[in-house]
């Protein structure tokens, strides 16, 4: 069994950086914290939202899940916890922009793909969520093979998420007056690319020198 040295010396690096002379960034958050984003991310260990854009400590609000999927709004259930997380980062710290980060190969859409009633006794439901996304692939690539099929079933999954915001009222109003912008990110684990949605195209394209990556 691995141990967690390797945690406990990061952090004393972390205390080094931030706490040993040069205080200024924390004596800042001590107030309050202020992100300029609210990154929807999946649970992935390898897809680390403030790692892959290199943030400070107080620049995103990160709420992250299996297959960083997005549920409808509505007011059901006793223990909304994702949905608290969406909406004290919009309502109370008032994001100016939000990031729905999905990822090569991604387990939570593999359970998807594979059959996601036999994937446990939570996780099936859960990324059921992205079910259309699912129906949507297989109707438009119904040749392809598995491994591309999945792969566009990340980036359409995004893209469901995406939808679902927008059903959040205290999420469409301020978008429809201009202050929040939704984001639909691609990260391609293998290749080392950003992949950003653009509306106008349609699809997801390389962001800056990414595109020069791995060619």
């Amino acid at each position: 069994m691995k141990d967690i040295s390797k945690f406990i010396e990061g952090f004393e690096r972390f205390q080094q950086k931030y706490f040993g002379g040069d205080e200024a960034l924390f004596n800042e958050l001590k107030t309050g914290q202020r992100p300029n984003a609210l990154v929807i991310a999946c649970s992935d260990s390898r897809v680390d939202p403030a790692l892959l854009t290199e943030a400070s400590p107080g620049d995103l609000f990160v709420v992250r899940n299996i297959a960083n999927l997005v549920q409808p709004y509505d007011t059901e259930g006793n223990y909304p916890g994702f949905r608290a997380g969406l909406e004290f980062a919009v309502t109370q710290l008032n994001v100016a922009h939000i990031i729905v980060l999905g990822h090569a190969n991604c387990g939570g859409i593999k359970a998807l793909m594979s059959g996601a009633e036999a994937q446990g006794e939570f996780i099936g439901k859960w990324v059921s969520i992205a079910n259309k996304a699912k129906e949507r692939v297989l109707h438009e690539l119904p040749e392809a093979d598995p491994i591309e099929q999945q792969k566009a079933c990340e980036q359409a999954s995004i893209l469901i998420s995406l939808e679902n915001l927008m059903t959040y009222p205290w999420i469409r109003n301020r978008a429809v007056r201009g202050q929040i912008m939704l984001h639909g990110w691609y990260f391609d684990l293998e290749a080392g690319k950003l992949m950003i949605y653009e509306a106008g195209s349609g699809h997801f394209e390389p962001l800056g020198n990414s595109s020069d990556q791995q060619e």
